[in-house]
């Protein structure tokens, strides 16, 4: 027998026969054995949690690809150096963190989906580019402005027709030039119809001109946003409430009275107000508004008791707005202007005295029928006007007045050479100047 040979143990085998002596493991072996057996470990944990994520990704989107499953083709891999164990270790773990996170991350997302349709968030201009906006804006309106007040009301209804757009930048820019004014002339108008119309019965002196049924039926010509009409509907409506709540009061205090019977309750207004405002402009801007060229509205003769032209006189041929006015208007129906008093020839003239702003406008209104009633210069950038038609047996008696002084000749003549200057020279460029900004 050879030296060192025992039966059952062969020493040229790797292995020891079930049965023999088995060989101790170092330190180093069991270390490499152990992180072989983590690394086992961590595999088979990496291929459940796939394939647990895997069926949870199912269920919330069918069409999600499913990832394939890991193999364990690595446990059994040959074992690596220990640098190598740690490094596969470590990026295993990775691995096993991250699709948790990406899992909780994304719930959110699928449980809350952003509409498709949601606007940008709009970009906040810098000071210096709402400065910039701003010159642009006021140049445009500037530009505008300068067309209305330089060419003829045809034109200027073709002009919006083509672009309406130019209607809304105007008054966008009229809005902005209005904040600086120290008074509206609008709200002044809006004003007088309260006073006149909450005091005063209709067609009573300093009351407002009335049909004969009493009803007040107003004509704003060149209204814009038509703010007139809708702070007078407000104020009908609110004034009508407060009469209605004070006569079912006076209905009480009459029981309670003895002998009372007949004894009235003044008011100083009438019981109730009925008034209609019809809005003419260039484009229907609202429902209060009826597109027109103010030369030619859709109203029949005779039917209306105030017509305003508040700072609409704009054309060449504005005279043909004041014809208009007075085949619009009732016999003793009225016709209120109000207009920037730099626009009067007298204006400009230093020698002038404040009254007499207006004269000649006044003296033009005159041959076309109107009588003057009032002109107020109180205010430092605004004139306004008062006018009335007159009825027919005032006409007469001043026909007949003006005939014994021979004059009646005159003013005819006067009204022939007002006729041929417009047709000249129109009345836009010499009797009102056009309202034109300067240039920057």
């Amino acid at each position: 027998m050879a030296l060192f040979q025992v039966e059952g143990w062969n020493l040229k085998e790797e292995r020891v026969a079930i049965g023999g002596i088995t060989k101790k493991k170092s330190k180093r072996e069991k270390k490499r054995d152990k992180k072989l057996a983590q690394a086992a470990q961590a595999e088979e944990q990496d291929q459940i949690d796939d394939e647990v994520e895997d069926e949870d990704e199912d269920e919330e989107d069918d069409d999600e690809e499913v990832k394939p499953a890991k193999t364990t083709e690595k446990i059994e891999a040959k074992p690596k150096s220990n640098e190598e164990t740690k490094k596969i270790k470590k990026r295993k773990h990775e691995d096993v963190e991250q699709p948790k996170t990406e899992k909780i991350t994304k719930a959110p997302v699928v449980q809350v989906a952003a509409p498709v349709s949601a606007p940008l968030p709009v970009q906040k201009l810098s000071p210096l580019q709402q400065k910039m906006m701003a010159k642009l804006s006021g140049s445009r309106f500037r530009w505008i402005n300068e067309q209305l007040y330089t060419i003829s009301s045809e034109s200027a209804l073709e002009l919006i027709k083509n672009q309406p757009v130019l209607f809304d930048e105007y008054h966008q820019g009229f809005r902005s030039q209005v904040e600086s004014w120290p008074e509206n002339p609008v709200d002044v108008f809006v004003d007088q119809i309260k006073l006149r119309g909450g005091n005063k019965q209709v067609n009573a002196p300093g009351g407002l001109p009335g049909l004969p049924n009493k009803k007040i039926v107003i004509a704003d010509m060149g209204c814009g946003e038509a703010q007139l009409s809708l702070d007078v509907s407000n104020f009908v409506k609110q004034y009508n409430a407060s009469q209605q709540e004070k006569n079912n009061n006076n209905n009480q205090k009459k029981k309670f009275q003895k002998g009372g019977n007949n004894r009235r309750f003044p008011t100083g207004g009438p019981r109730s107000l009925d008034i209609e405002v019809h809005s003419f402009d260039l484009k229907k801007h609202n429902d209060r508004i009826t597109v027109a060229d103010i030369k030619n509205v859709p109203l029949p003769d005779n039917s209306c008791t105030v017509v305003i032209f508040c700072l609409a006189l704009m054309g060449t041929n504005f005279l043909d707005f004041v014809k208009e006015a007075y085949r619009l208007l009732a016999p003793r129906g009225e016709l209120w202007i109000a207009e920037i008093k730099s626009r009067f020839t007298e204006s400009g003239e230093k020698t002038k005295k404040q009254e007499d702003i207006g004269k000649e406008f006044v003296e033009a209104l005159k041959l076309n029928g109107f009588f003057h009633k009032n002109t107020d210069n109180s205010n430092k950038m605004f004139t306004r006007f008062e006018f009335f038609k007159p009825a027919q047996d005032i006409i007469n008696e001043r026909k007949a007045k003006l005939e014994r002084r021979q004059k009646f000749v005159e003013q005819e003549s006067e009204k022939e050479e007002l006729e041929t200057k417009r047709q000249t020279n129109p009345e836009g460029k010499w009797l009102l100047k056009p309202c034109i900004y300067k240039r920057r």
